[in-house]
């Protein structure tokens, strides 16, 4: 598809969002696509907008909010679809494209795109069956051009008994590389690989420095904006505590921090979309007390966790333990944008038995996959043993339950860094993530 709006650009490296994008706005009047600064809500925009309006360009940007100020639905005419970048900046725009699309009754107006959610206050009206609503990640593997895609999720559902053969083209150093590098466009028009890591630390540098204040107008001080983000980095991919953060934070004779106030700045790293913890799956297999429910810490992208800890991919090489769990992050962050179009929830099961399954991705039509993100090849027996011991669970429970029955997973996957895919003769099936795509 050549864009249709004319922007400066290289090379326009095609997104799975595109045709989300296009579907919504032929089903609704605009379509809101929100999601983390740099992972490429713009260009994808840019790509399919007829006009455009930047709401932070620094030279127009007094005049659109002077505009906004009293008539915004000017700043709405021209060609469509009409782009409207951050539109949070201007919350009144809001309500003034709900408005503009009841009145014309068409298809496919606006698209807007948002860094930052806003405070439902701002604006009088929801959007509902007007504004489509979707999130946007950083590349993939798959469309950042590093995973081959011999393997595809969506086939793995849809034909459970279905065999695969891959290979990995992806060694352990260029996934270290990766993942440090995280799935930032920006970054991958770079030549050098310094150049490319330098995107990830400016990336945590900025958040910490200016947005974290931003995005609500509260002033918070960058300092203890890094402490926290460098907490949760600490404990990535783990089950710990607010407190257990809390205390990480205040260990240091220079911070006082509040349980208050730790919570305010992880609110607005969430509104930045930068922390997206996931919840935890709770299946009636256990009593209530023996199943985790603390939210498993996680962050949009494992590069501004590798950022936030200053490591560099050398580090990682004498600390394979460490990157197993970035590599979790790295398959959490796949998963979900392979699944972004049919509305799925990523959760987690553990118990205090020790079985777990790090993740499990539910699809909007009730089928399910039980999941383990192990990097090296000598954790496969193990995790195979988890995912299968939690499907007897469910099973059992299932006979003896008349009512309340719990379907069975319809998948049993062990994403890993290794070289080989195939179909295990349990039954589980074991795929390089470096193979996947949606």
């Amino acid at each position: 598809m050549q864009p249709k709006y004319k922007y400066n650009i290289m090379e326009y490296l095609e997104r799975m969002a595109d045709s989300q994008i296009q579907e919504r706005l032929n089903a609704f009047g605009a379509v809101l696509i929100e999601g983390p600064k740099w992972c490429g809500k713009t260009t994808s925009a840019e790509h399919i907008a007829a006009s455009v309006i930047k709401l932070q360009d620094t030279e127009m940007r007094a005049q659109y909010i002077a505009t906004a100020a009293t008539n915004p639905a000017l700043l709405l005419r021209g060609a469509t679809p009409r782009l409207i970048d951050e539109w949070q900046d201007i919350p009144a725009l809001w309500d003034a494209v709900r408005s503009t699309v009841d009145s014309r009754g068409l298809e496919g107006q606006f698209i807007l795109t948002g860094s930052n959610t806003v405070d439902k206050s701002q604006t009088l009206h929801s959007g509902n069956g007007r504004i489509s609503q979707m999130e946007m990640l950083p590349m993939s593997l798959w469309e950042s051009k590093e995973s081959n895609g011999e393997i595809s999720l969506k086939d793995l559902f849809d034909n459970p008994q279905i065999n695969i053969e891959a290979v990995s083209d992806v060694d352990i150093d260029q996934l270290i590389f990766i993942t440090c590098r995280g799935g930032w466009p920006a970054s991958l028009r770079l030549r050098d690989d310094k150049s490319k890591l330098m995107v990830a630390k400016n990336y945590f540098r900025t958040a910490c420095k200016e947005d974290v204040s931003r995005v609500d107008g509260v002033s918070r001080d960058e300092k203890l904006a890094r402490m926290i983000l460098r907490s949760y980095a600490r404990n990535i991919s783990t089950l710990a505590k607010k407190t257990t953060l809390l205390a990480d934070v205040s260990a240091s004779e220079e911070i006082d921090c509040s349980m208050d106030t730790f919570t305010s700045y992880v609110k607005a790293f969430e509104k930045l979309f930068i922390i997206q913890d996931i919840g935890a799956w709770c299946p009636a297999v256990r009593s209530k007390d023996a199943i985790r429910n603390t939210p498993k810490r996680s962050f949009c992208d494992p590069s501004i966790a590798v950022a936030a800890l200053q490591m560099t991919p050398s580090s990682f090489t004498t600390q394979l333990k460490t990157f197993g769990f970035m590599f979790e992050q790295l398959c959490i962050r796949d998963l979900k944008a392979y699944t972004s179009d049919i509305d799925t929830h990523v959760g987690y099961y553990h118990d205090r038995y020790g079985l777990e399954a790090d993740v499990v991705l539910h699809l909007n039509d009730g089928r399910y996959a039980l999941i383990e993100c192990k990097l090296g090849s000598g954790e496969i027996e193990l995790a195979a043993k988890h995912l299968l011991e939690l499907k007897r669970l469910i099973a059992e429970h299932n006979k003896t339950e008349k009512q309340n029955k719990i379907r069975e997973p319809d998948l049993l996957l062990i994403l890993t860094g290794g070289m080989y895919g195939y179909r295990r003769a349990d039954g589980v099936y074991v795929v390089p993530l470096a193979c996947l795509k949606n």
